[in-house]
């Protein structure tokens, strides 16, 4: 016979509505509460309905975490970011969906209005560049949706997790400056990315630090893929006087810089220094491996996911996380021969 939540109530003399508390790892129960409760759920074998978690509240113990694909392609950036969120949700035994939204449709805000109607989620995990669409912001508010967000521009009273892209961005470029590297080139990311903003912000402070003046050849747009990156190198490449080195707001781009790069006959690193951001497993594989700016996005995922679910559990507001940053010097760069 299935031994039922009420069962365990009776056995450790609690309310049905308080062994739901303990199931859903609320703060409303005292330690003492708590353990007597788990104590009889393992005497007793309980393994809890889905239904039963329902009982202290109207939840579905479900987290969306939303993402637009058209305006972030890197699929591994996101993946990581997918995968840390999953498992935060599963250490307190919440579910997950993924779902896009695509801010250059029209009928965004209907779209989101549907996910939350049909399928009712405690809370969203944002990720660039929504983390900042003011008109999802402005809905999530209207209807009380609690969400974190991944690496929002806006800061303020915003829970989730960031990291100082742009003093990262500079101390890459500082690298290179520090191999002798003059003639320094830089690949920007989308345009309405926090990423790509914070990025070139730290490129340009790195080279004004070092006296010298931008030069806007050297200063090429690019849209986060590996597509991309080879056509900002070809452009770079046709300059009369081509860069010795070249910073890409992202790993996709870079290995795109270093594909071209043979394309044109150069040797990385011995006529051509390149770099990345991100760390993903790609930079690993390539020959000569990237030098880059690791950015942890699956424990950036499981903090911004942490910091929601301590609210809907009841445990606290929430804070914004800055997580630090490293640099990962691999072969792809080295000293101006």
């Amino acid at each position: 016979m299935r031994v039922r939540l009420e069962d365990v109530a009776r056995a450790a003399n609690v309310s049905p509505k308080t062994v739901s508390r303990v199931l859903n790892d609320e703060a409303n129960v005292t330690d003492a509460t708590r353990q007597r409760v788990r104590a009889a759920m393992e005497a007793m074998d309980y393994r809890p309905h889905p239904s039963a978690r329902s009982l202290a509240g109207n939840r579905s113990f479900l987290v969306a975490m939303l993402y637009d694909n058209n305006d972030n392609p890197s699929s591994t950036y996101l993946a990581e970011i997918q995968d840390g969120v999953l498992e935060a949700c599963d250490a307190h035994r919440y579910s997950m969906m993924v779902r896009p939204l695509r801010m250059r449709d029209g009928d965004f805000i209907r779209r989101f209005d549907t996910l939350i109607s049909d399928h009712h989620p405690d809370g969203v995990v944002l990720t660039p560049p929504i983390t900042d669409y003011a008109p999802l912001l402005k809905r999530l508010s209207e209807r009380n949706v609690p969400y974190a967000s991944v690496s929002p521009l806006r800061r303020g009273k915003t829970l989730g997790v960031t990291m100082d892209e742009q003093r990262a961005a500079r101390a890459i470029v500082e690298h290179l400056l520090e191999l002798g590297h003059r003639r320094i080139a830089h690949v920007i990311g989308i345009a309405n990315h926090g990423a790509s903003r914070w990025r070139l912000a730290g490129y340009r402070e790195a080279m004004a630090a070092a006296g010298l003046s931008e030069d806007p050849a050297l200063v090429v747009q690019g849209a986060f893929t590996f597509g991309s990156g080879v056509e900002a190198a070809r452009q770079l490449f046709s300059l009369a006087e081509r860069p010795t080195a070249v910073f890409a707001a992202n790993d996709d781009m870079a290995t795109g810089v270093m594909w071209a790069a043979g394309e044109y006959g150069l040797k990385v690193p011995h006529d051509l220094s390149v770099c990345g951001f991100d760390d993903t497993p790609l930079s690993r594989q390539l020959w000569p491996a990237l030098t880059t700016v690791q950015q942890p996005s699956r424990e950036m995922g499981k903090i911004a996911a942490e910091q929601l679910l301590s609210v809907l559990r009841g445990h606290g507001t929430g804070q914004l996380v800055q997580i630090p940053f490293s640099l990962q010097i691999r072969g792809s760069t080295a000293a101006v021969p």
